[in-house]
């Protein structure tokens, strides 16, 4: 699904040069599309010590003199100041800031309007967890991602928060934005989905003082395993929810 999404902003932006660019939330999956673009150079930025290391093997051998990775939060006021990108990526970022920078979503578009030359491509996920799908692929994508985020805070770790389209269009405009394209993209949810969120789920509960808690949690991260493999395989796939990409540029 990423590659669908990446290959849309590059038809969005055909005919443009790409010019410096800022992946605002860089991860290995983003860093590797940036750094395949015709750029002078790009940097990215991302709140974790093991992401930079994660996005350093990722690009290892296009990384060029002139691109960087940087640590550091966006709630920094000093992080890349007095810098303008002309494309600015915000790739999954919207979501990620609660795990590092709780409560600090609605200050996000503001904080990167400065480092916005020309146009920003946000990517983000329509929110999921906290509601009852009608579907039963829908409720069983719904289970596993409460399992995670409940494994997440006993493990003493922030799950991530999205936010919705219509939230992130209208504080895209108060920030002083123009809104130039928006569309959402269906999701089907495939077996990495699956386990790579139960397996995240099964490490977490490792960290867990009550064993008895932590049994209990890892039995029921493998019988969902086992229900969400089995629709999986039934229905060709798991459909639920979209992901969505904004186009903006300074207003």
């Amino acid at each position: 699904m990423r590659s669908t999404l990446f290959e849309y902003v590059s038809t969005l932006h055909a005919g443009r040069p790409w010019g410096t660019m800022l992946d605002a939330g860089t991860g290995p999956w983003s860093a590797q599309w940036v750094s395949s673009l015709d750029t002078p150079r790009w940097t990215g930025v991302t709140g974790s010590h093991k992401m930079a290391d994660d996005v350093m093997k990722a690009v290892a051998d296009r990384l060029r003199p002139e691109d960087r990775i940087v640590v550091g939060y966006w709630s920094d006021q000093s992080l890349l100041a007095g810098e303008v990108y002309d494309t600015v990526l915000a790739d999954y970022l919207l979501g990620a800031i609660d795990g590092f920078t709780p409560y600090a979503q609605y200050t996000l578009f503001e904080r990167l309007r400065p480092l916005v030359g020309n146009r920003l491509y946000v990517i983000g996920l329509e929110p999921y967890v906290p509601y009852t799908p009608s579907t039963q692929a829908g409720r069983i994508i719904c289970e596993i991602g409460r399992l995670r985020d409940a494994c997440l805070l006993l493990a003493a770790s922030r799950p991530y928060r999205e936010y919705p389209s219509d939230w992130t269009v209208s504080h895209l405009e108060s920030a002083g934005y123009r809104i130039v394209d928006r569309k959402s993209f269906p999701i089907i949810y495939d077996q990495r989905f699956i386990n790579g969120a139960l397996d995240m789920s099964v490490d977490l509960t490792k960290r867990l003082s009550d064993r008895q808690l932590a049994e209990a949690l890892q039995q029921h991260a493998e019988d969902l395993r086992k229900r969400a493999l089995a629709l999986h395989k039934a229905e060709g796939g798991l459909r639920h929810g979209a992901d969505y990409v904004i186009t903006a540029e300074p207003a």
